[in-house]
Protein backbone atom coordinates (compact mmCIF):
# COMPACT_ATOMS: atom_id res chain seq x y z
CA UNK A 1 0.00 0.00 0.00
CA UNK A 2 1.83 2.93 -0.93
CA UNK A 3 0.72 6.22 -0.25
CA UNK A 4 0.51 9.29 -2.67
CA UNK A 5 1.36 11.96 -0.64
CA UNK A 6 4.78 12.77 1.27
CA UNK A 7 3.42 14.19 4.46
CA UNK A 8 2.65 11.72 7.10
CA UNK A 9 -1.27 11.91 8.96
CA UNK A 10 -1.56 11.19 12.37
CA UNK A 11 -5.30 10.01 13.98
CA UNK A 12 -5.92 9.77 17.34
CA UNK A 13 -8.05 6.81 18.84
CA UNK A 14 -10.74 6.83 21.21
CA UNK A 15 -14.80 5.75 21.99
CA UNK A 16 -15.12 6.60 17.76
CA UNK A 17 -12.22 4.31 16.84
CA UNK A 18 -12.15 1.37 18.91
CA UNK A 19 -12.64 -1.37 17.25
CA UNK A 20 -10.47 -3.43 14.31
CA UNK A 21 -13.11 -2.25 11.08
CA UNK A 22 -12.60 1.33 11.83
CA UNK A 23 -9.05 1.31 12.66
CA UNK A 24 -8.78 -0.42 9.60
CA UNK A 25 -10.69 2.03 7.81
CA UNK A 26 -8.75 4.85 9.17
CA UNK A 27 -5.41 2.85 8.05
CA UNK A 28 -6.65 2.63 4.76
CA UNK A 29 -7.73 6.15 4.28
CA UNK A 30 -4.49 7.75 5.17
CA UNK A 31 -3.32 7.06 8.76
CA UNK A 32 0.04 6.95 8.96
CA UNK A 33 0.49 6.80 13.02
CA UNK A 34 -1.98 6.22 15.43
CA UNK A 35 -2.31 8.00 18.53
CA UNK A 36 -3.31 7.04 22.01
CA UNK A 37 -4.53 9.33 24.46
CA UNK A 38 -3.47 8.19 27.89
CA UNK A 39 -5.48 10.95 29.24
CA UNK A 40 -8.67 9.34 28.42
CA UNK A 41 -9.06 5.76 28.60
CA UNK A 42 -7.65 3.21 31.03
CA UNK A 43 -4.63 0.68 30.41
CA UNK A 44 -7.27 -1.83 29.45
CA UNK A 45 -8.62 0.08 26.72
CA UNK A 46 -5.20 1.36 25.40
CA UNK A 47 -3.94 -1.96 25.80
CA UNK A 48 -7.05 -3.18 23.43
CA UNK A 49 -6.29 -0.62 21.05
CA UNK A 50 -2.40 -1.65 20.82
CA UNK A 51 -3.96 -4.82 20.31
CA UNK A 52 -5.72 -4.15 17.28
CA UNK A 53 -3.48 -2.16 15.64
CA UNK A 54 -0.66 -4.70 15.25
CA UNK A 55 -3.73 -6.91 13.93
CA UNK A 56 -3.98 -4.52 11.17
CA UNK A 57 -0.59 -4.27 10.89
CA UNK A 58 -0.08 -7.89 10.27
CA UNK A 59 -3.39 -7.98 8.35
CA UNK A 60 -1.68 -5.47 5.50
CA UNK A 61 1.49 -6.52 5.98
CA UNK A 62 2.21 -2.75 6.26
CA UNK A 63 4.56 -1.03 9.04
CA UNK A 64 2.14 1.30 11.40
CA UNK A 65 3.57 3.66 13.72
CA UNK A 66 1.95 3.99 17.38
CA UNK A 67 2.23 7.17 19.67
CA UNK A 68 1.36 7.24 23.28
CA UNK A 69 0.68 11.01 24.44
CA UNK A 70 1.68 10.84 27.84
CA UNK A 71 -0.84 13.62 30.28
CA UNK A 72 1.56 15.48 31.98
CA UNK A 73 1.38 17.28 35.07
CA UNK A 74 -2.01 18.93 34.68
CA UNK A 75 -3.25 21.95 37.47
CA UNK A 76 -6.92 22.34 38.35
CA UNK A 77 -8.72 24.07 40.84
CA UNK A 78 -10.80 22.09 43.22
CA UNK A 79 -14.45 22.33 43.33
CA UNK A 80 -17.10 24.75 44.37
CA UNK A 81 -20.35 24.68 46.54
CA UNK A 82 -22.49 25.67 44.00
CA UNK A 83 -20.50 23.94 41.76
CA UNK A 84 -19.64 27.04 39.63
CA UNK A 85 -19.51 31.20 40.30
CA UNK A 86 -19.70 33.60 37.70
CA UNK A 87 -16.28 36.08 38.44
CA UNK A 88 -16.71 39.60 37.36
CA UNK A 89 -13.65 41.75 35.73
CA UNK A 90 -11.78 43.96 38.59
CA UNK A 91 -13.28 42.04 41.55
CA UNK A 92 -10.46 39.97 43.83
CA UNK A 93 -10.21 36.19 43.72
CA UNK A 94 -7.96 34.06 46.17
CA UNK A 95 -6.50 30.66 45.52
CA UNK A 96 -5.08 28.68 48.40
CA UNK A 97 -4.95 25.22 49.81
CA UNK A 98 -7.37 24.74 52.01
CA UNK A 99 -9.90 21.92 51.26
CA UNK A 100 -13.29 23.81 51.72
CA UNK A 101 -15.26 24.09 48.85
CA UNK A 102 -15.00 27.29 46.80
CA UNK A 103 -17.41 29.90 46.38
CA UNK A 104 -17.24 33.51 44.41
CA UNK A 105 -14.10 34.63 46.79
CA UNK A 106 -11.45 32.00 46.66
CA UNK A 107 -11.07 27.85 45.62
CA UNK A 108 -8.78 25.25 46.54
CA UNK A 109 -5.84 25.24 43.96
CA UNK A 110 -4.16 21.96 45.47
CA UNK A 111 -0.74 22.39 43.79
CA UNK A 112 2.46 23.93 46.24
CA UNK A 113 4.71 24.33 43.91
CA UNK A 114 2.17 26.87 41.64
CA UNK A 115 2.58 29.35 44.94
CA UNK A 116 6.25 29.14 45.66
CA UNK A 117 6.59 30.08 41.57
CA UNK A 118 4.50 33.03 41.66
CA UNK A 119 5.97 36.91 41.62
CA UNK A 120 3.40 39.88 41.42
CA UNK A 121 1.63 40.62 38.13
CA UNK A 122 2.34 37.32 37.53
CA UNK A 123 -0.85 35.63 34.82
CA UNK A 124 -3.27 32.81 35.83
CA UNK A 125 -5.28 31.26 33.21
CA UNK A 126 -8.51 29.39 34.09
CA UNK A 127 -10.74 27.46 31.24
CA UNK A 128 -8.45 27.37 28.87
CA UNK A 129 -8.00 30.96 28.75
CA UNK A 130 -11.31 32.06 29.26
CA UNK A 131 -10.67 33.65 32.48
CA UNK A 132 -7.80 35.60 33.14
CA UNK A 133 -6.23 36.29 36.73
CA UNK A 134 -3.23 38.52 37.84
CA UNK A 135 -1.45 37.75 41.03
CA UNK A 136 -1.76 40.88 43.24
CA UNK A 137 0.29 39.26 46.39
CA UNK A 138 0.90 35.78 47.29
CA UNK A 139 2.52 33.43 50.27
CA UNK A 140 3.75 29.70 50.53
CA UNK A 141 -0.16 28.49 50.22
CA UNK A 142 -1.97 31.27 48.37
CA UNK A 143 -2.39 33.90 46.18
CA UNK A 144 -4.14 37.00 46.01
CA UNK A 145 -5.60 38.12 42.52
CA UNK A 146 -7.75 40.26 40.52
CA UNK A 147 -10.09 39.41 38.05
CA UNK A 148 -8.73 40.71 34.81
CA UNK A 149 -11.00 38.43 32.36
CA UNK A 150 -14.15 37.29 34.05
CA UNK A 151 -15.91 34.26 33.17
CA UNK A 152 -17.61 31.45 34.68
CA UNK A 153 -15.29 28.95 37.06
CA UNK A 154 -16.17 25.77 37.48
CA UNK A 155 -15.13 22.35 39.13
CA UNK A 156 -11.63 21.42 38.76
CA UNK A 157 -11.15 23.47 35.33
CA UNK A 158 -7.69 23.51 34.44
CA UNK A 159 -5.26 26.36 34.98
CA UNK A 160 -2.46 27.46 33.47
CA UNK A 161 0.97 29.50 34.30
CA UNK A 162 2.69 30.69 31.21
CA UNK A 163 4.72 33.72 33.12
CA UNK A 164 7.09 31.49 35.10
CA UNK A 165 9.12 28.11 35.22
CA UNK A 166 7.16 25.42 37.16
CA UNK A 167 9.01 23.56 39.62
CA UNK A 168 7.49 20.55 38.97
CA UNK A 169 8.45 17.11 37.79
CA UNK A 170 7.36 16.40 34.13
CA UNK A 171 6.55 13.07 34.56
CA UNK A 172 3.59 12.53 37.51
CA UNK A 173 3.16 9.54 38.95
CA UNK A 174 0.54 8.88 36.59
CA UNK A 175 2.71 9.36 33.40
CA UNK A 176 5.30 7.14 35.50
CA UNK A 177 2.85 4.24 35.53
CA UNK A 178 1.77 4.60 32.05
CA UNK A 179 4.94 5.27 30.25
CA UNK A 180 5.91 1.50 31.68
CA UNK A 181 2.89 0.41 30.83
CA UNK A 182 2.52 1.78 26.80
CA UNK A 183 6.48 0.70 26.32
CA UNK A 184 6.13 -3.16 27.78
CA UNK A 185 3.14 -3.09 25.02
CA UNK A 186 5.94 -1.69 22.41
CA UNK A 187 4.85 1.37 21.71
CA UNK A 188 6.99 3.31 18.96
CA UNK A 189 7.10 6.87 20.15
CA UNK A 190 6.39 8.63 23.73
CA UNK A 191 4.68 12.23 23.72
CA UNK A 192 6.13 14.28 26.59
CA UNK A 193 3.28 16.98 27.74
CA UNK A 194 4.17 20.42 28.98
CA UNK A 195 7.95 20.18 28.53
CA UNK A 196 9.78 23.26 29.98
CA UNK A 197 13.53 22.20 29.16
CA UNK A 198 15.81 19.49 28.13
CA UNK A 199 16.03 17.53 31.39
CA UNK A 200 12.47 16.54 31.00
CA UNK A 201 13.24 15.14 28.01
CA UNK A 202 16.51 13.32 29.51
CA UNK A 203 14.11 12.08 32.41
CA UNK A 204 11.65 10.12 30.21
CA UNK A 205 14.67 8.87 27.96
CA UNK A 206 16.20 7.37 31.06
CA UNK A 207 12.56 6.06 31.96
CA UNK A 208 11.92 4.63 28.07
CA UNK A 209 15.87 2.64 28.01
CA UNK A 210 15.67 2.80 24.55
CA UNK A 211 12.35 1.11 24.19
CA UNK A 212 10.94 4.25 22.37
CA UNK A 213 11.93 7.67 20.90
CA UNK A 214 10.71 10.64 23.05
CA UNK A 215 8.79 13.30 20.82
CA UNK A 216 8.36 16.75 23.01
CA UNK A 217 5.40 18.58 22.63
CA UNK A 218 6.03 21.94 22.36
CA UNK A 219 3.20 24.11 24.35
CA UNK A 220 4.41 26.53 26.96
CA UNK A 221 6.53 30.13 26.35
CA UNK A 222 9.13 28.16 28.15
CA UNK A 223 9.50 25.33 25.84
CA UNK A 224 9.56 28.03 22.96
CA UNK A 225 12.55 29.97 24.48
CA UNK A 226 14.19 26.32 25.49
CA UNK A 227 13.60 25.29 22.19
CA UNK A 228 17.17 24.88 20.89
CA UNK A 229 18.07 22.56 23.67
CA UNK A 230 14.83 20.83 23.48
CA UNK A 231 15.32 19.76 19.96
CA UNK A 232 18.97 18.51 20.67
CA UNK A 233 17.58 16.42 23.59
CA UNK A 234 14.69 14.64 21.58
CA UNK A 235 14.01 12.62 18.70
CA UNK A 236 11.00 14.63 17.26
CA UNK A 237 8.56 17.18 18.01
CA UNK A 238 5.14 18.29 18.39
CA UNK A 239 3.41 22.30 17.96
CA UNK A 240 0.70 21.31 20.51
CA UNK A 241 -1.19 24.32 19.23
CA UNK A 242 -4.17 24.22 22.14
CA UNK A 243 -2.24 25.19 25.05
CA UNK A 244 0.41 27.15 23.13
CA UNK A 245 -2.95 29.45 22.18
CA UNK A 246 -3.57 29.78 25.27
CA UNK A 247 -0.81 30.98 27.26
CA UNK A 248 0.42 33.32 24.30
CA UNK A 249 -1.55 35.37 22.37
CA UNK A 250 -2.86 33.66 19.54
CA UNK A 251 -1.05 35.84 16.87
CA UNK A 252 2.27 34.79 18.32
CA UNK A 253 0.96 30.90 17.72
CA UNK A 254 1.76 31.06 13.22
CA UNK A 255 4.92 32.21 13.07
CA UNK A 256 5.85 30.41 15.93
CA UNK A 257 4.83 26.92 14.25
CA UNK A 258 6.68 28.27 11.30
CA UNK A 259 10.06 29.08 12.85
CA UNK A 260 9.91 25.24 14.48
CA UNK A 261 8.89 23.78 11.29
CA UNK A 262 11.55 25.01 9.84
CA UNK A 263 14.09 24.03 12.69
CA UNK A 264 12.84 20.85 13.01
CA UNK A 265 13.51 19.57 9.50
CA UNK A 266 17.44 21.92 9.83
CA UNK A 267 18.22 18.97 12.39
CA UNK A 268 16.42 16.19 10.76
CA UNK A 269 13.82 15.45 13.08
CA UNK A 270 9.94 14.80 12.25
CA UNK A 271 7.98 17.45 13.68
CA UNK A 272 3.97 17.10 13.70
CA UNK A 273 1.32 19.88 13.53
CA UNK A 274 -1.42 19.28 15.94
CA UNK A 275 -5.18 20.42 17.17
CA UNK A 276 -7.87 22.14 15.60
CA UNK A 277 -7.01 21.23 12.26
CA UNK A 278 -10.15 19.73 10.91
CA UNK A 279 -12.27 21.03 14.42
CA UNK A 280 -15.66 21.01 12.92
CA UNK A 281 -15.80 17.52 11.35
CA UNK A 282 -16.73 16.12 14.99
CA UNK A 283 -19.72 16.93 14.61
CA UNK A 284 -19.76 17.78 10.47
CA UNK A 285 -18.98 15.69 7.45
CA UNK A 286 -17.11 18.49 6.11
CA UNK A 287 -14.87 20.92 7.24
CA UNK A 288 -14.53 24.68 6.63
CA UNK A 289 -12.37 26.20 4.10
CA UNK A 290 -10.13 27.73 7.17
CA UNK A 291 -9.61 24.40 8.13
CA UNK A 292 -8.51 23.35 5.38
CA UNK A 293 -6.40 26.53 4.67
CA UNK A 294 -5.10 25.22 7.94
CA UNK A 295 -3.53 22.18 6.96
CA UNK A 296 -2.59 23.15 3.49
CA UNK A 297 -0.81 25.52 5.46
CA UNK A 298 1.34 23.06 7.44
CA UNK A 299 1.70 21.10 4.45
CA UNK A 300 3.70 23.93 2.72
CA UNK A 301 5.62 24.47 5.68
CA UNK A 302 6.94 21.53 5.17
CA UNK A 303 5.97 19.78 8.05
CA UNK A 304 6.51 15.95 8.24
CA UNK A 305 3.26 15.12 9.91
CA UNK A 306 -0.84 16.83 10.62
CA UNK A 307 -2.95 15.34 13.74
CA UNK A 308 -6.38 14.50 14.33
CA UNK A 309 -7.08 14.64 17.80
CA UNK A 310 -10.94 14.50 18.58
CA UNK A 311 -12.20 14.55 15.08
CA UNK A 312 -10.50 11.03 14.50
CA UNK A 313 -11.22 9.60 18.47
CA UNK A 314 -14.55 10.94 19.40
CA UNK A 315 -16.15 12.71 16.21
CA UNK A 316 -19.04 11.55 14.49
CA UNK A 317 -16.62 11.24 11.03
CA UNK A 318 -13.21 9.70 11.60
CA UNK A 319 -13.18 8.41 8.60
CA UNK A 320 -14.33 11.23 6.78
CA UNK A 321 -11.81 12.96 8.45
CA UNK A 322 -8.91 11.17 7.76
CA UNK A 323 -9.82 10.78 4.17
CA UNK A 324 -10.26 15.19 3.75
CA UNK A 325 -6.62 15.11 5.31
CA UNK A 326 -5.14 13.24 2.93
CA UNK A 327 -7.44 14.50 -0.25
CA UNK A 328 -5.64 18.15 0.70
CA UNK A 329 -2.09 16.81 1.16
CA UNK A 330 -2.90 15.00 -2.39
CA UNK A 331 -4.01 18.32 -4.11
CA UNK A 332 -1.16 20.65 -2.16
CA UNK A 333 1.66 18.39 -3.16
CA UNK A 334 0.16 18.12 -6.36
CA UNK A 335 0.43 21.92 -6.85
CA UNK A 336 3.99 23.45 -8.26
CA UNK A 337 4.53 26.31 -5.58
CA UNK A 338 4.55 23.71 -3.20
CA UNK A 339 7.50 22.37 -4.49
CA UNK A 340 9.01 26.02 -5.35
CA UNK A 341 8.62 26.92 -1.37
CA UNK A 342 9.91 23.51 -0.59
CA UNK A 343 12.86 23.91 -2.48
CA UNK A 344 13.35 28.11 -1.22
CA UNK A 345 13.06 26.75 2.73
CA UNK A 346 16.35 23.73 2.36
CA UNK A 347 19.12 25.45 3.92
CA UNK A 348 21.54 24.78 6.09
CA UNK A 349 25.23 24.05 5.62
CA UNK A 350 26.47 20.68 4.93
CA UNK A 351 29.01 20.27 7.31
CA UNK A 352 29.50 16.27 7.59
CA UNK A 353 29.97 13.57 4.89
CA UNK A 354 26.57 11.99 5.53
CA UNK A 355 24.79 15.37 4.61
CA UNK A 356 27.11 16.37 1.16
CA UNK A 357 25.79 12.21 0.33
CA UNK A 358 22.09 13.00 1.00
CA UNK A 359 22.27 15.78 -1.01
CA UNK A 360 24.00 14.29 -3.68
CA UNK A 361 21.69 11.64 -3.73
CA UNK A 362 18.68 14.12 -4.17
CA UNK A 363 20.59 16.36 -6.51
CA UNK A 364 21.26 13.19 -8.84
CA UNK A 365 17.95 11.82 -8.68
CA UNK A 366 16.45 15.16 -9.60
CA UNK A 367 18.43 15.88 -12.51
CA UNK A 368 18.14 12.19 -13.94
CA UNK A 369 15.53 9.65 -14.84
CA UNK A 370 15.60 8.40 -10.89
CA UNK A 371 12.93 6.57 -9.77
CA UNK A 372 13.36 6.58 -6.14
CA UNK A 373 16.21 6.93 -3.49
CA UNK A 374 16.51 3.68 -1.22
CA UNK A 375 17.83 4.04 2.33
CA UNK A 376 19.45 1.21 4.02
CA UNK A 377 19.27 1.94 7.50
CA UNK A 378 19.29 0.13 10.73
CA UNK A 379 18.60 3.19 12.99
CA UNK A 380 16.98 5.19 11.09
CA UNK A 381 19.53 8.20 10.75
CA UNK A 382 20.09 7.60 7.46
CA UNK A 383 16.49 7.89 6.12
CA UNK A 384 16.08 10.90 8.21
CA UNK A 385 18.55 12.66 6.49
CA UNK A 386 17.31 11.84 2.77
CA UNK A 387 14.04 13.23 4.41
CA UNK A 388 15.36 16.58 5.33
CA UNK A 389 15.93 17.20 1.69
CA UNK A 390 12.43 16.85 0.62
CA UNK A 391 13.33 15.20 -2.79
CA UNK A 392 10.66 15.22 -5.36
CA UNK A 393 11.11 10.86 -5.94
CA UNK A 394 10.18 8.63 -3.80
CA UNK A 395 12.06 7.75 -0.24
CA UNK A 396 12.64 3.77 -0.19
CA UNK A 397 13.62 2.82 3.91
CA UNK A 398 15.14 -0.72 4.20
CA UNK A 399 15.24 -1.91 7.42
CA UNK A 400 15.78 -5.33 9.40
CA UNK A 401 14.85 -3.68 12.20
CA UNK A 402 10.72 -3.67 12.90
CA UNK A 403 10.87 -1.21 15.55
CA UNK A 404 12.81 1.44 13.36
CA UNK A 405 10.77 0.57 9.87
CA UNK A 406 7.76 1.68 12.35
CA UNK A 407 9.28 4.82 13.79
CA UNK A 408 9.97 6.04 10.56
CA UNK A 409 6.37 6.17 9.27
CA UNK A 410 5.76 9.59 11.53
CA UNK A 411 8.74 11.03 8.79
CA UNK A 412 7.84 12.97 5.78
CA UNK A 413 7.64 10.69 2.60
CA UNK A 414 9.06 7.82 4.34
CA UNK A 415 8.26 4.12 2.74
CA UNK A 416 9.19 1.54 4.72
CA UNK A 417 9.94 -1.93 4.10
CA UNK A 418 11.29 -4.38 6.16
CA UNK A 419 14.24 -6.65 4.86
CA UNK A 420 16.75 -8.95 5.64
CA UNK A 421 19.65 -8.51 7.33
CA UNK A 422 23.05 -7.33 5.47
CA UNK A 423 26.48 -7.43 5.63
CA UNK A 424 27.70 -5.98 2.28
CA UNK A 425 26.56 -3.15 -0.22
CA UNK A 426 25.61 -5.37 -3.02
CA UNK A 427 23.22 -6.99 -1.35
CA UNK A 428 21.59 -3.69 0.19
CA UNK A 429 21.63 -2.94 -3.39
CA UNK A 430 19.88 -5.84 -5.03
CA UNK A 431 17.32 -5.56 -1.59
CA UNK A 432 16.66 -2.02 -2.83
CA UNK A 433 15.81 -2.83 -6.25
CA UNK A 434 13.67 -5.68 -5.55
CA UNK A 435 11.91 -3.47 -2.83
CA UNK A 436 11.41 -0.35 -5.41
CA UNK A 437 10.20 -2.80 -8.08
CA UNK A 438 7.50 -4.98 -5.78
CA UNK A 439 5.97 -1.88 -4.39
CA UNK A 440 5.24 -0.22 -7.59
CA UNK A 441 7.72 2.58 -7.86
CA UNK A 442 9.97 1.52 -10.74
CA UNK A 443 10.31 -1.19 -13.37
CA UNK A 444 13.63 -3.67 -14.35
CA UNK A 445 14.19 -1.38 -16.97
CA UNK A 446 14.69 1.90 -14.17
CA UNK A 447 17.14 3.26 -12.23
CA UNK A 448 17.09 4.28 -8.33
CA UNK A 449 20.06 6.05 -5.78
CA UNK A 450 20.75 3.59 -3.13
CA UNK A 451 22.57 5.49 0.22
CA UNK A 452 23.84 3.22 3.59
CA UNK A 453 26.26 3.37 6.14
CA UNK A 454 29.37 0.42 6.01
CA UNK A 455 30.04 -0.75 7.64
CA UNK A 456 26.27 -1.72 8.40
CA UNK A 457 25.25 -1.66 11.61
CA UNK A 458 26.45 1.91 13.21
CA UNK A 459 24.18 4.81 13.57
CA UNK A 460 25.32 7.93 11.66
CA UNK A 461 27.86 6.21 9.56
CA UNK A 462 26.02 7.41 6.18
CA UNK A 463 28.73 7.42 3.65
CA UNK A 464 28.30 5.52 0.32
CA UNK A 465 26.06 6.17 -2.82
CA UNK A 466 25.53 3.94 -6.04
CA UNK A 467 22.86 4.58 -8.82
CA UNK A 468 22.20 1.50 -9.44
CA UNK A 469 19.85 -0.67 -12.27
CA UNK A 470 16.72 -2.11 -10.88
CA UNK A 471 17.67 -5.39 -12.93
CA UNK A 472 19.44 -7.57 -10.86
CA UNK A 473 21.47 -9.17 -13.54
CA UNK A 474 22.52 -5.83 -14.48
CA UNK A 475 24.03 -5.49 -10.65
CA UNK A 476 25.97 -7.98 -10.59
CA UNK A 477 27.59 -7.69 -14.10
CA UNK A 478 28.64 -3.82 -13.00
CA UNK A 479 29.54 -5.72 -9.37
CA UNK A 480 30.67 -9.12 -9.70
CA UNK A 481 32.80 -9.11 -6.22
Amino acid sequence: MRRMRKIKIVATLGPASSDYATIRALFEAGADVFRLNMSHGSHEEIGARHKIIRQVEEDLGRPIAILADLQGPKLRVGVFRNGAEELIPGQAFRLDLDEAEGDLTRVQLPHPEIFQALEPGASLLVNDGKIRLKVIDYGADYANCEVIVGGTISNRKGVNVPDVELPLAALSPKDRADLEYVCALGVDWLALSFVQRPRDVEEARELARGRAAILSKIEKPLAVKNFAAILEASDGIMVARGDLGVELPVQNVPPIQKRLTRKCRAAAKPVIVATQMLESMIESPVPTRAEVSDVANAIYEGADAVMLSAESAAGDYPIEAVSTMNAVAIEVESDPTYRDVINASRGGEKQTVADAIVSAAREIAETTNIKAICCYTQSGTTALLVARERPQVPIIALTSMTGTARRLCLSWGMHCVRTGEVTRFKEAVINAARAARTEGMAETTDQIVVTAGVPFGQSGTTNILRVAPCEERLIYATDPG
